[in-house]
């Protein structure tokens, strides 16, 4: 029997996959056909939505941006007719028109995602499933599950990239007669959707990876904290905590052991600060989601002052494959310090945007280049930013650096979740900085005052600087600042705010500089700094620009060269655009 699978993360939702997947289902049914219709997770070719794939016993066939009037001849040709439809397909045993995508990645994290139906756990199982958290318990003892991920090098892929195994460590040795398993899903990085669509594609990866930390620390009850704006990652975590429940696998005495463990699921409220391990305690506790002094540590004094042990989705979703696989499979991979794989999300200016997983010391070039397809529109790369609000900006001039989370900080900015933001050179740094600023600024929880007033007198800068009333002595007032809001803020998320601009300023300097001295905005991308002139010697006439133009700031004769009303223009841009001549600049 053939068997269809159709992308249903919210990748392929917000491309019209339910269409697709309702249209299939009808077809299927109008025709007689025995075929299996099944739903899958993100099969990270984001850019190519929507995605089917067609298995037989010979081969697999994957359909890209398949809209629902496509369905028909697919069913007819190649389901009934054994006829493959061969110029919407882009990869089989014969066609390879996306290698270069998967050519560079190894997946662990996203091993399932795109194979297997997310809530089914018939499909895991069949993938080796619950065999890592068995094996654990029939064949290891807590300390040497925790010796397995010390060795295999596996570091919290959460952003701070503390060593997981050792965090197990401090937790299992902690004193208490309690203690918990917490699973951090408030990805709230913009640009970031790494941890959404594991969870969507493979959510009883990450619930067998909290299994057996569980084991290790000799926890017994666990927390999911996940976003509310995630409402498929949660209604697939659900079903697939319900199934394990049904089976045995989750509750009294695991897999015939002595083990208990059950999970619950805390949905998120969209506070960013709550992504930091204290203020997410607090938020599970009920209270307001503010960061809490450390020490002590939530190893020794976490939820409810129980000992607890936090990672994030894409660090549980390694921990199965390790223990099936070996630490030295794991380490084997990477850098001497950064080992295995890491997950991102590619974002921005760059052809082929969507979820990838390379190993540990791969270039930023190869990213962007050999497996992102390079700058969208042949515009020119500029940089690359890391890590979210906290992280901050990588200049094309450094993109031969290795991913790994020592050489990455030395720039400045940080590896993060995993969020990759590419750049062109239409995007303008100072603008950036303000944009990141406005997103901390906002999300500051207010408890301390270098954070949330130290933001606010940096995003006053920033927006004074792009509107073109820049001072001197702006950029060391944003530098002095940065560093007192990093030296004085209480969490992790208030010291490392000030990154974006620190970062554009040590690699950008000549545009902040541009904007203050030359009120001019390199990247021609600050509208208070923008001015539209037309070219006489080009412009014939035709008054499309003029047609466009929604306030008339354009005037001129038939055949003759216009002008613009530079006190009447709201630099649209829209006269730049619809002239095909190239007779209107942009300064």
């Amino acid at each position: 029997m053939k068997e269809i699978k159709v992308g249903l993360a919210t990748c392929g939702i917000a491309a019209g996959g339910m269409l697709v997947y309702d249209e299939l289902k009808k077809e299927i049914k109008n025709n007689n056909i025995e075929v299996e219709l099944k739903k899958t997770g993100c099969m990270g070719m984001c850019y190519r939505e929507v995605l089917v794939e067609v298995k037989d016993d010979s081969d697999s066939y994957l359909y890209a941006n398949v809209t629902p009037d496509k369905v028909k001849r697919i069913i007819t040709e190649h389901i009934i007719n054994n006829k493959p439809v061969k110029e919407w397909i882009i990869k089989s045993k014969s066609i390879n028109k996306e290698d270069a995508f998967f050519k560079k990645q190894k997946q662990i994290v996203l091993r399932n995602c795109g194979i297997i139906d997310p809530s089914s756990v018939d499909d895991y199982i069949l993938n080796n499933g619950y065999k890592a958290i068995q094996k654990c318990l029939n064949e290891y003892s807590k300390m040497e599950v925790i010796d397995i991920i010390i060795k295999s090098g596996l570091r919290g892929r959460g952003g701070g990239g503390f060593p997981t195994g050792l965090k197990w460590k401090f937790a299992n040795q902690a004193a208490g007669d309690k203690k918990y398993i917490i699973c951090n899903a408030d990805e709230g990085d913009p640009g970031a959707f790494m941890d959404r669509s594991t969870i969507e594609g493979d959510p009883h990866s990450i619930i067998e990876g909290m299994m057996i930390a569980g084991y290790a620390i000799q926890a017994d009850e666990a927390y999911i904290y996940v976003r509310a704006e995630y409402p498929l990652a949660i209604e697939r975590l659900s079903i697939a905590i319900k199934q394990c429940e049904e089976r045995g696998f989750l509750g009294k005495n695991i897999f015939n052991s002595n083990m208990d463990f059950k999970i619950r699921i805390k949905e998120g409220a969209g506070a960013f600060v709550c992504g930091e391990e204290t203020a997410l305690i607090s938020s599970i506790e009920g209270k307001r989601g503010v960061p809490r002094i450390r020490p002590p540590f939530p190893a020794n004094k976490g939820l409810w002052g129980k000992p607890t042990n936090i990672n994030n989705v894409e660090t549980y979703a390694n921990i199965a494959w390790i223990i099936m696989n070996g630490p030295e499979a794991f380490s084997s991979m990477g850098t001497e310090k950064s080992k295995g794989t890491k997950v991102f999300a590619l974002a921005g200016k760059i052809v082929r945007s969507g979820l990838t997983e390379v190993p540990m010391g791969i270039t930023i070039n190869e990213i962007i280049y050999d497996i992102g397809g390079g700058i969208k529109d042949g515009k020119k790369f500029k940089a690359v930013q890391m890590g979210g609000p906290s992280g901050g900006c990588i200049p094309a001039s450094m993109s031969d650096l290795k991913i790994d989370y020592d050489e990455i900080t030395k720039t400045g900015a940080i590896m993060g979740s995993g969020g990759l933001i590419v750049l062109d050179e239409t995007t303008c740094m100072v603008d950036l900085a303000k944009f990141f600023l406005n997103f901390t600024q906002n999300e500051s929880c207010g408890k301390c005052t270098f954070c949330r007033i130290g933001t606010k007198r940096m995003l006053e800068i920033l927006e004074r600087i792009t509107a073109g009333a820049g001072k001197e002595g702006d950029i060391q007032l944003l530098e002095e600042l940065s560093y007192k809001i990093k030296n004085s803020s209480l969490c992790g998320l208030g010291q490392t705010a000030p990154n974006p601009v620190l970062t554009t300023i040590k690699y950008f300097r000549d545009e902040y500089e541009a904007h203050i001295k030359e009120k001019r905005c390199p990247a021609h991308s600050c509208v208070s700094l923008l001015t539209y002139t037309i070219i006489e010697d080009k412009c014939i006439g035709c008054t499309l620009c003029a047609q466009k133009c929604p306030v008339n700031a354009i005037s001129g004769k038939t055949k003759e060269p216009h002008k613009i009303k530079q006190d009447a223009c709201i630099k649209c841009g829209l006269c730049y655009d619809s002239c095909k001549f190239d007779a209107i600049e942009k300064i």
